[in-house]
């Protein structure tokens, strides 16, 4: 009689000290923040799509408030949605919410994280932080690159005059894509990539490639029991495939600009160029390995092409669906540039109301509704609860932007609302986070803005901008596709009009 029960309470045993431990922790975390109960195992990774997880976040702000908690497999997560719950995890705590949590796409793709954008927080990120900031995306290094956005926008303007005489709709989708993808690679490289065919198909495979996986999921990030799952299905293969070219892609272009037949003189220096003599000098108190120098110029390529796309055509999507905005602000445009073909950096900054178009976007259709992730480095109190170290954080922005204790009339379209306004890009008014804000803000927000303003201002400027016959605004689609940055997932195709 003794075996039979030695044998049940073996094998219960196990499974009342799960419930038990499950308890306990429940009881030890009652101050974590409510949130929709998960699954076993998956906890709530069924519950969200990436592709509205901001929209999924701010309803369940709805339900359990305006911080949310949330498990993904193995994960924690917190999600913030308010200014105020923005500003304390950005500012009032932001050295212990300033980690990255390490996602296996990322990890591999930047070079182990040895990137501004991914890597953990610490001497290693400070230095490097400093070093771009200081080298590569200040204000007097960015104007030093004005030629060539010049340069290549004027070509584009000729490509559009003649698809204007032509009558024929404009793939202005595909356009902005090629503009800023051939200025950044100017800027970073001294060379365009779509001079060569065989060139261009590299690139743009590579850059399709790394977004994809920036947005895959890895069972090995939630559930580490089954991460097997990422070796059948062959995911771990495509990463490592697509690794490998970007990084033989990088080692090409340091090649080239180590070649002792290349000349460099100052009006073709560019950010290989700058990076790679401080790895020479050795003045950084970390070591630039060639590792170090790609994922930098990983970082700048991904980032400035994807979100200067992006923004382009959200900016010009949303004057499409808003004509009154249209007139008026090619109105200011046309008033400043006096029959001038072209409006060069100094004319740009004298025009207030394409500024507020260019923040009335970023509100309504932020590039990036969620922050880059964050992660805690130690325990520590949000929003009144308890939040343990290596919980990952998502600060909503686009629920922010769409607070009406922030903003009147938030869901209209108004960039009336910025003129006279002193809310900027900064990261300093957390009602309004386009470029995030603390020691994580976007260090490459001078560079976005000035293309922005440029690109947009000479657009305006010498064309007019129709839908497609028998299309109305509000027949104007929005949707959206996953990724760290939104695009809009439909092409935007359109008829412009010479003027000048």
């Amino acid at each position: 009689m003794v075996a039979p029960l030695v044998t049940v309470a073996c094998l219960f045993l196990p499974l009342l000290l799960l419930i038990f431990f499950q308890n306990w922790r429940k009881g030890k975390n009652s101050r974590f923040p409510p949130g929709p109960r998960g699954l076993p195992i998956v906890g709530n990774l069924l519950h969200v799509d990436s592709t509205t997880l901001h929209l999924q976040l701010w309803e369940l702000s709805k339900k359990y408030g305006p911080i949310v908690s949330l498990r993904f497999g193995s994960r924690k997560a917190i999600a913030v949605c308010t200014s105020e719950l923005a500003r304390e995890v950005l500012k009032d705590r932001d050295l212990e919410c300033c980690g990255r949590p390490k996602l296996l796409g990322q990890q591999t793709l930047f070079f182990k994280g040895y990137d501004v954008i991914f890597s953990p927080y610490g001497e290693f990120w400070r230095e490097i932080r400093k070093i771009c900031v200081l080298n590569v995306l200040s204000q007097k290094q960015v104007a030093t690159f004005s030629p060539i956005r010049h340069s290549e926008l004027k070509d584009m303007m000729k490509r559009i005059s003649r698809n204007a005489s032509s009558g024929k709709l404009y793939n202005f989708t595909e356009a902005t894509i090629s503009l800023t993808s051939t200025v950044i690679c100017r800027i970073l490289f001294g060379r365009s990539y779509e001079d060569n065919e065989a060139d261009g198909s590299r690139f743009y495979s590579l850059l399709k490639g790394c977004q994809e996986m920036m947005v895959a999921f890895f069972f090995s990030d939630f559930i580490p029991s089954l991460g097997w799952i990422d070796t059948v299905t062959g995911k771990k293969a495509r990463l490592r495939a697509i690794f490998q070219e970007v990084d033989s892609f990088f080692q090409d272009a340091i090649d080239e600009h180590l070649d002792p037949k290349r000349v460099v003189t100052p009006e073709n220096t560019d950010i290989t160029d700058i990076i790679l003599q401080l790895q020479k000098q050795r003045t950084s108190s970390i070591e630039l390995t060639d590792d170090v120098v790609k994922a930098i110029l990983m970082d700048l390529l991904l980032a400035s092409t994807d979100s200067s796309s992006a923004s382009l055509v959200w900016n010009m999507t949303a004057l499409l669906k808003n004509p009154r905005v249209m007139k008026k602000l090619q109105a200011e445009i046309r008033g400043k540039a006096g029959g001038k073909e072209f409006l060069d950096d100094e004319d740009v900054q004298n025009l207030p109301y394409l500024r507020a178009v260019i923040k009335e976007t970023f509100r309504y259709y932020p590039p990036g509704p969620i922050l880059v992730q964050r992660e805690t480095n130690e325990d520590c109190v949000i929003g009144g609860y308890e939040i343990p170290a290596k919980t990952t954080l998502y600060v909503n922005a686009w629920a922010i932007h769409k607070d009406e204790n922030n903003w009147k009339n938030p869901f209209e379209y108004y960039p009336e609302r910025f003129m006279d306004s002193n809310v900027t890009f900064r990261g300093t008014d957390y009602e309004f986070l386009p470029f995030g804000s603390g020691r994580r803000v976007c260090p490459g927000m001078p560079m976005a803005i000035a293309s922005l303003d440029l690109i947009l201002a000479n657009l305006l400027n010498a064309f007019d901008w129709e839908l497609p016959a028998g299309m109305k605004p509000e027949d104007l689609d929005v949707l959206t596709d996953p990724g760290l940055t939104v695009h809009k997932r439909n092409p935007l195709h359109i008829l412009p009009k010479r003027v000048i």
